[in-house]
């Protein structure tokens, strides 16, 4: 058999009651040429079930079970090694794909670009509409960037609005396998969650052309973080540690680049956010960590502008026991100011 030209690659723990909506997404839009394959690292719940009636129906759908959880990390690398498409669409077994992304995504592969960014819409865990698209870069049309040519990679960085620009999110990212294969995972970033992106990194020297599609073809599903079970500070400093080492690991901290990750980590992490951390850790001290919350607000105001030293000056000298109260007028004034609007956390 010829060699599918699309492999859809789902690494999944536990998403028994997401996964078959997830698959029906994207199996009544399947045609030649395109696989599906789900690498299950040992769920305890009854995703084994589903997948196993899901393959009596569809037969471009390969399921792999694995007994042990080795976090993931080596499950996205794991899954794209079972792949056998010339590109691999990695995808979180939670979202749903969107009418007619994947007719749009093999027409685009046929550029053959080595990285493809889709933008997605923001939904809630029942899969309402939060947001129609989630912001990504500034500017909102198609673009293509070879990444290792430094004029067009810092480019790039200053059009970057959220990490994403920087691969974190998986469901919008599609591979060469060629391309994700010439090199191997970097064991120094196994367990941070980014070692997909390390990966990627790594390449960018030896080339690397990205194309960004502005299309919503991914609807994420939201407030289903299963990498804030550790507390709120944990979660945050999964992605403020990790993209900041990242940045410093491949082009130093004074860089231009590692000036722009930070940039984009303070437009994902508002001042609001980490005085709210900072009230939960007073409230929960045996969940939430303090001392860790602290020198996140200090790696994330570390650059020497006005902005970040009047965010830390707030931070240090905002009295904890206020802010429940400055919460709830701020909610009762945004309420009065738009009436008929709820509000809704993506987590």
């Amino acid at each position: 058999m010829n060699a599918p030209r699309l492999s859809i690659c789902i690494p999944t723990y536990n998403f028994g009651q997401y996964i078959a909506e997830t698959l029906e997404s994207m199996l009544h839009q399947i045609r030649p040429g395109v696989e599906i394959v789900v690498l299950d690292s040992g769920s305890s719940d009854n995703t084994s079930s589903v997948m196993s009636d899901l393959q009596t129906r569809h037969s471009c759908l390969r399921y792999n079970r694995v007994p042990d959880r080795q976090g993931i990390d080596r499950d996205m690398a794991r899954v794209v090694e079972l792949a056998r498409g010339e590109y691999c669409w990695l995808f979180s077994a939670d979202d749903l794909m969107a009418e007619g992304a994947l007719s749009r995504v093999l027409t685009e592969i046929n550029l053959t670009q080595d990285v493809y960014l889709c933008a997605h819409s923001n939904e809630t865990l029942a899969m309402q509409l939060v947001s129609a698209t989630h912001p990504i870069f500034n500017l909102s049309q198609d673009f293509s960037c070879q990444l290792d040519d430094l004029r067009c990679q810092l480019t790039y960085f200053r059009l970057a609005v959220t990490t994403e620009a920087f691969f974190s999110f998986i469901s919008g990212l599609i591979i060469r396998k060629a391309k994700w294969d010439s090199v191997r995972i970097n064991e120094a970033f196994v367990g941070t969650c980014w070692a997909h992106v390390a990966r990627l990194f790594e390449i960018i020297p030896s080339g690397l052309n990205v194309k960004f599609i502005a299309s919503a073809l991914v609807r994420r599903r939201g407030e289903n973080d299963s990498f804030a079970m550790n507390g709120v500070v944990r979660r945050y400093a999964l992605a403020i540690e990790g993209y900041q080492n990242l940045a410093a690991h491949f082009w130093g901290k004074s860089s231009n680049q590692a000036f722009h990750i930070r940039r984009v980590l303070r437009n994902e992490f508002r001042l609001r956010q980490f005085l709210e951390a900072k009230a939960l850790c007073s409230a929960h001290p045996e969940r939430e960590n303090r001392h860790l919350l602290d020198k996140l607000v200090v790696l994330m105001y570390s650059d020497w502008t006005f902005t970040c030293l009047i965010n830390r000056f707030v931070y240090w000298l905002f009295p904890t026991p206020l802010y429940s109260h400055v919460r709830a007028v701020y909610r009762f004034v945004r309420r009065r100011a738009m009436p008929g609007t709820r509000n809704t956390r993506i987590g």
